[in-house]
């Protein structure tokens, strides 16, 4: 859902009509109860806002879903899944956390993931580069519980033993190759017009999948031939092919209206 408004809906002040994201939906293999109900959990958590015109529900884009779809499209498009530029510097987080606070620990671990991080021992996580990941503590209510400092390995250490230990490198490369197996063939296969919005909504949703398990790990130490780069060429590539059909069936398809300012 988040991949289709970011593609859809983000940056337009326009709000999408349910049936209209059904109907995309549907095309993509995604049954209507499933929709209906994701986009209800998304307005209870404050990812989505709703409004009435006439008999027709529409929904809207929240500051919450604006911030995470801007994240992730900084992710997607200008950070890239290839680290070139590493400083040699890291990021460490340490936290302790009370045994009974199994929601709160689970939340900061899915957030220090989505921020890059790997856990080096218990409660202390490591990133590469510098990582503000402050905000995220503070809107966890953890402040009190974590500690933050930035570092350089020791002259040494073996970064790349470390970084096996600490990331699953076997499995996110899996995934890299994986992503390249099921689209490869779309960078020279023309789609049919009808199916090109529902490919593009695949296709971005799998990748962002990828990519938010990758820590971004500084390539010089990662394994040779690490197929993110690959994966990356086959991702762009696909999806600059699929748009202009994408493009021209949305226009088709979805029904749109603009944001009434919230009294």
């Amino acid at each position: 859902m988040l991949s289709f408004l970011g593609d859809q809906v983000l940056g337009r002040d326009v709000c999408v009509y349910s049936g209209s994201v059904i109907d995309v939906f549907g095309r993509a293999g995604v049954g209507e109860h499933a929709t209906r109900s994701t986009l209800t959990r998304m307005v209870g958590r404050d990812l989505l806002r709703r409004q009435r015109e006439g008999r027709r529900m529409y929904f809207g884009l929240t500051e919450r879903s604006e911030s995470v779809l801007r994240d992730g499209e900084q992710r997607i498009w200008e950070d890239g899944a290839v680290n070139r530029q590493w400083d040699g510097s890291w990021t460490l987080l340490g936290f302790s956390l009370p045994e009974s606070w199994q929601r709160q620990r689970h939340d900061l671990r899915a957030q220090l993931t989505w921020s890059g991080f790997g856990p080096l021992f218990g409660g202390l996580w490591i990133a590469p580069g510098e990582v503000d990941v402050s905000a995220l503590v503070t809107e966890l209510g953890l402040s009190a519980h974590v500690k933050i400092f930035r570092a350089h390995a020791d002259a040494g250490m073996d970064i790349g033993a470390m970084i096996e230990e600490t990331w699953a490198l076997g499995e996110l490369a899996t995934r890299y190759e994986a992503f390249v197996h099921r689209w490869q063939r779309w960078e020279t296969t023309e789609p049919a017009p009808d199916e090109a919005l529902a490919l593009r909504l695949r296709l971005s949703t799998e990748w962002l999948q990828v990519v938010r398990r990758d820590p971004r790990l500084p390539v010089k130490h990662l394994p040779d031939n690490w197929p993110a780069e690959q994966a990356e060429k086959t991702f762009r590539t696909v999806y600059a092919r699929l748009t202009p059909l994408a493009r021209e069936s949305a226009e088709q398809l979805l029904d749109l209206v603009p944001v009434r300012i919230q009294t």
